[in-house]
């Protein structure tokens, strides 16, 4: 499963010579995610609304070339793993050429909002979810 978005860089994402500052890459992880959750209809409101949170607890973010001021790219967010964790995998292209420009992951738990433990397995409505999702692309 994965979600694609497309933005053009804004001049305030950039540094003096142009290029995104390296901080922004986890912002447009944090769009293609977004969309990606979106897809099975459980993004941060629903994770909320269910009783959990999912606080990212790692991220890697691989630069291979810079991204620059004006340039279209395309971020690309595939749900891995989900049943102790959700591990999402990014990569970041060029969305004119189809370069591949940067690669990262995320990694995220749930936590009882009530408790607030840890799940060291994912709650039941992330997988009620990924079913229902399932079943009605199968449609």
């Amino acid at each position: 499963m994965h979600a694609d978005v497309i933005i053009e860089v804004p001049f305030h994402d950039v540094d003096t010579m142009e290029v995104v500052w390296h901080g922004h890459y986890l912002k447009y992880f944090e769009i293609a995610r977004c969309k990606l959750l979106d897809q099975f209809d459980y993004n941060y409101k629903q994770m909320r609304d269910s009783g959990y949170a999912w606080p990212i607890i790692e991220s890697h973010v691989r630069y291979a070339h810079g991204i620059l001021f004006e340039q279209k790219i395309r971020i690309r967010a595939t749900l891995k793993e989900w049943e102790n964790r959700l591990k999402i995998e990014y990569q970041i292209f060029d969305a004119k050429s189809g370069k591949r420009l940067t690669k990262g992951y995320t990694t995220q738990v749930a936590v009882d909002m009530h408790t607030k433990e840890m799940c060291y397995q994912s709650p039941q409505i992330l997988f009620e979810r990924l079913n229902a999702w399932a079943e009605f692309k199968a449609e």
